[in-house]
C-alpha cells in the first residue's frame, strides 16, 4: 500500500470517527423507569431538534414521573406521557409545529419498531408531551405531504436497550380505563421517572 493510499485512508477514518463522535454527543439519551421494568432511547436531534428539545423540557421538568401507559394496542403501539395514575390530564406547554417535512428531508427516523414518536390530535400541529413507541413497522405513520392524513407523526427517537420491556407492556391486558372504554392496561403500567442520562 503507498504512503499516499494509507494517508486517504488515514484521513477517512479520522472523518468517520468524528462524524460518529459528533453525533453522539448531539444525540441525547433518555432512561424511563417504568413499573413494569428499565428502558432507554436515544433521541435524534440531529433530525428532529425542535422536537426533542420539547420532549427533552418534559423530561428535565419531571413532567412524565407519575405518567402512565394509558393507551396500548399489541402489533401496534403503546402510548403515554399524558395522564396520571387517576386518569387526570396532566398540563402541557403550548404544543409544537409538525417537523415532518424537515426530519424525513434529513433521512430521520421513520416509524419501525422501537421508534419513539410524538401523539396528536388530528391538527398536525397540536404534539405537546404525549408520546408513543412503535411496536411494530407502522410506515403508514410516516409523512407523506403536508395535507390530511399525509402529514404522518415525527418519529424523533428509538429504544436502545429495554426492548424486553416494551414487549412486556404491549402484551399487558387492556379493557376500560378512565376516560378510555378500551386499551387501557388493567394493570397500570406507570412511568416512575424519565431522566436524561447522556
Amino acid at each position: 500500500m503507498s504512503t499516499f493510499t494509507r494517508r486517504g485512508l488515514m484521513a477517512l477514518f479520522i472523518t468517520l470517527g468524528a462524524a460518529m463522535h459528533a453525533q453522539a454527543q448531539t444525540n441525547p439519551q433518555v432512561k424511563f423507569v417504568t413499573s413494569a421494568g428499565e428502558f432507554v432511547v436515544e433521541l435524534a436531534a440531529d433530525t428532529a431538534p425542535n422536537t426533542v428539545e420539547n420532549f427533552l423540557g418534559y423530561v428535565k421538568s419531571g413532567h412524565y414521573s407519575g405518567t402512565i401507559f394509558h393507551r396500548v394496542i399489541n402489533n401496534f403501539m403503546i402510548q403515554g406521557g399524558g395522564y396520571d395514575t387517576k386518569y387526570q390530564e396532566k398540563p402541557t406547554k403550548a404544543p409544537i409545529k409538525h417537523e415532518g417535512a424537515e426530519a424525513k428531508a434529513k433521512g430521520g427516523l421513520r416509524n419501525s419498531v422501537g421508534t419513539l414518536s410524538m401523539a396528536r390530535t388530528n391538527n398536525p400541529h397540536s404534539a405537546s408531551a404525549q408520546f408513543f413507541i412503535n411496536v411494530k413497522d407502522n410506515d403508514f405513520l410516516d409523512h407523506q405531504a403536508p395535507s390530511g392524513q399525509g402529514w404522518g407523526y415525527v418519529a424523533f427517537g428509538k429504544v436502545v436497550s429495554g426492548m424486553d420491556v416494551i414487549t412486556k407492556i404491549k402484551q399487558t391486558p387492556t379493557g376500560p380505563g378512565g376516560p378510555f372504554p378500551t386499551d387501557a392496561p388493567q394493570t397500570q403500567v406507570v412511568i416512575q421517572s424519565a431522566t436524561l442520562v447522556k
